[in-house]
């Protein structure tokens, strides 16, 4: 018998983590986050990192594991997330997946193997180089031109993925795209109940400019000069957080604090807008929008109805 997953994910500001803690005291689970930042300790405002009393007693794994110094990806988020559901498991609790980061979400849903990649450290150097001396635009038209479908889904400014998906095609002769479409056909081994919280665009983005300068009315500069102190200009995961980010352009001069609190805003509109087009590519999601279940607990409610069916589809 299938063991039981449930997953909360959606864009961000959408209210992931409210539900999550709701559904967890109602089902007996504990939440492990699928965020790919929210695992740097000290990167809280920036993050809006979920707090012990926002927790209310419901036990979280992935959160303040790592320094920011530390690098995070896929591999190490499914190793991680195995690692509790064990524990839930063996408990006698249901695991909820909350974050999104549909990356990761997809690679543990689905029981994607991403393999060990054999690296070719001269070809890797050749290709950041390139990025260097030429632009990050220029080492995305190479991507555009062996994988189109890649490049049109891989921003030019995450150059790790750009070479990532580059090196794939060298090593394999295919494109990484066919690759992960092929991925994306897998059933998942766990009785899932994926869930995707979504709403009105406007008041989404309304709500995304809201927590921005409720972020920074709570001290979020200086906690992100704090973190640019600890890493600099190193090329690591915790750099390239939204907000993070254009906040250390600002502390390097090359814009005014106006400046970079509007790309904060404008560049987490667009993650949101992404992360909902990376969900609607599985089959299994449930959609719960949030204008027909405009309250937490009526989401609360619907999600247990899902739950206890053996077809929630």
């Amino acid at each position: 018998m299938k063991k039981k997953l449930m997953i909360i994910a959606g864009p961000t500001a959408v209210g992931k983590s409210e539900c999550s803690i709701q559904l967890a005291k109602k089902i007996n689970a504990s939440v492990i986050s699928a965020d790919s930042m929210q695992v740097y300790r000290g990167m809280d405002i920036g993050t809006a990192k979920i707090t012990k009393q926002e927790m209310q007693g419901v036990r979280h794994f992935g959160i303040d594991i790592l320094d920011p110094t530390e690098n995070y990806d896929v591999t190490e988020f499914v190793d991680m997330a195995h690692k509790a559901m064990d524990e839930i498991y063996a408990d006698g609790q249901v695991p909820i997946i909350c974050g999104g980061t549909g990356f990761y979400i997809q690679a543990l849903a689905y029981d994607i193997d991403f393999g060990d990649e054999e690296v070719d450290t001269e070809y890797r150097s050749q290709l950041q180089e390139y990025a260097i001396s030429n632009g990050q635009e220029a080492l995305h038209e190479k991507l555009g031109e062996v994988d189109p479908e890649s490049a049109g889904s891989i921003p030019a400014g995450n150059v790790k993925r750009v070479i990532r998906a580059l090196e794939y095609y060298k090593n394999h002769g295919e494109k990484i795209s066919s690759h992960n479409a092929a991925e994306r056909q897998k059933t998942s081994p766990y009785d899932l109940r994926f869930f995707v919280l979504t709403d009105d665009r406007q008041k989404l983005y309304d709500r995304i400019d809201t927590r921005v300068d409720q972020m920074m009315s709570e001290g979020f500069l200086a906690e992100a000069e704090r973190i640019y102190h600890i890493i600099g200009d190193k090329d690591c995961t915790a750099a390239k957080a939204i907000g993070y980010r254009e906040l250390f352009t600002y502390f390097r001069g090359e814009c005014t604090l106006d400046e970079a609190v509007t790309k904060i805003k404008q560049d987490t509109r667009h993650f949101a807008k992404r992360q909902l087009t990376w969900f609607r590519r599985y089959p299994d999601v449930i959609w719960i929008d949030r204008q027909k279940y405009p309250t937490t607990e009526e989401i609360v409610e619907y999600m247990i109805k899902k739950y206890t069916l053996a077809n929630p589809a």
